[in-house]
């Protein structure tokens, strides 16, 4: 049961749920903010006399405090950036700073209704209603912090009405308890639909920055991160670039066929993935090409890169129980060392792959011409 009213937020989008959640908070609370201040006063009038200062005076002007310093801080951070760490505090300080609020409106409410003359308490009931609807419309976004409101705030009143043996208030307090009910089975579709959303454009993220062959990053992604790496770079905290291209994969495929040749192709993104780990980030540029980079503090800028990745190729394929042979040749370009711009790197690591490739044709011929020659 307390799953289906809170069902787990996946863990992959938790930080975009914070997030909208938050903004839609930040957006629509200064409004409910003001509306709390401005109803103080009233509040203060229509208390009923015999009722403690404390809760008829006092507990407005609390109120009306916490409204106009929650506008003037939501206003001061008004355009921050949301970050997720900054969002589930907003909604940790919302969802209890709007039940403590609720319950002393309730405090309020319920007391005038006990210490008012029967004819009035439809007023409050009113006044306390129409409170709870809108801080739960404002909410709504953090289911917690909207039944927690309601919980506290039209719970209390309801019950009354619907035991004070006075026919219009059972009709009232009927109608109030469907109302909220019918806002708190939206509030749980509306939490789907955003789950349903997120997930959805998470997907489209993906398929935007990864290469859907092998499940690598593509030359979008690659690109993007190496101009991050770029923007954070310091002298002292150089990296790497390689660029890679396979050595006989068209035979591969005219043999074969280009399912086979797809499978090769993830067979090596999978063994170069387990080569770099979480220590650098692999693509696939495109065809036979893949690219890897090596970020700054990256235990693989300790070694020769490119010998590191080739030995990860280097064990025979088997594709489809059939023998591959298949090599790579690869370049590599470090920062600052042999540029400090993202198309100075590709030159050079482009420049050294093709030099390696045409060394080990060289080398294939030469092996070639001595067969012949025996």
């Amino acid at each position: 049961m307390i799953t289906r009213i809170f069902p787990p937020v996946p863990e992959d989008i938790r930080d975009d749920v914070a997030i909208l959640r938050a903004n839609r908070v930040e957006t629509l609370t200064p409004m409910l903010f003001l509306m709390l201040a401005a109803t103080t006063p009233t509040a203060i009038y229509a208390g009923v006399a015999t009722v403690h200062p404390v809760i008829r005076i006092g507990f407005p002007a609390i109120l009306a405090i916490v409204g106009v310093l929650g506008f003037l801080f939501l206003m001061h951070n008004r355009g921050r950036p949301m970050s997720p760490r900054r969002a589930r505090r907003m909604i940790r300080e919302t969802s209890w700073v709007s039940g403590i609020t609720g319950l002393m409106c309730s405090i309020w409410t319920v007391t005038n209704w006990l210490a008012a003359p029967a004819a009035t308490h439809s007023y409050y009931a009113m006044i306390m209603a129409m409170g709870s609807l809108a801080t739960a419309y404002c909410l709504s976004s953090i289911r917690f912090a909207t039944f927690l409101n309601l919980g506290v705030g039209l719970a209390p009143i309801a019950l009354l009405m619907l035991t004070s043996g006075n026919p219009p208030e059972i009709a009232a307090g009927t109608s109030l308890v469907i109302a909220t009910l019918f806002l708190l089975r939206m509030v749980i579709q509306q939490h789907g639909q955003v789950i349903d959303l997120l997930e959805l454009q998470r997907q489209m993220r993906e398929l935007a920055h990864t290469d859907p062959l092998t499940g690598l990053a593509n030359r979008r992604e690659f690109d993007l991160r190496l101009d991050q790496e770029i923007a954070m770079a310091s002298v002292d905290n150089p990296f790497a670039i390689a660029l890679l291209d396979l050595n006989g994969f068209k035979p591969v495929n005219d043999q074969h066929g280009h399912a086979v040749g797809d499978l090769l192709l993830c067979e090596i993104a999978e063994r170069l993935r387990r080569a770099c780990g979480q220590h650098a980030v692999v693509a696939r540029q495109g065809g036979d090409e893949f690219a890897i980079l090596a970020p700054a503090g990256s235990p693989l800028l300790a070694t020769s890169l490119a010998d590191h990745i080739l030995s990860a190729l280097a064990a025979p394929y088997r594709i489809d129980d059939r023998p591959i042979r298949v090599g790579a040749s690869i370049g590599t370009a470090r920062w600052p060392e042999h540029g400090h711009s993202a198309r100075k790197l590709f030159e050079v690591a482009d420049t050294a792959l093709y030099a390696a490739k045409a060394a080990d044709r060289l080398q294939t011929s030469s092996v070639e011409s001595v067969g012949r020659v025996a």
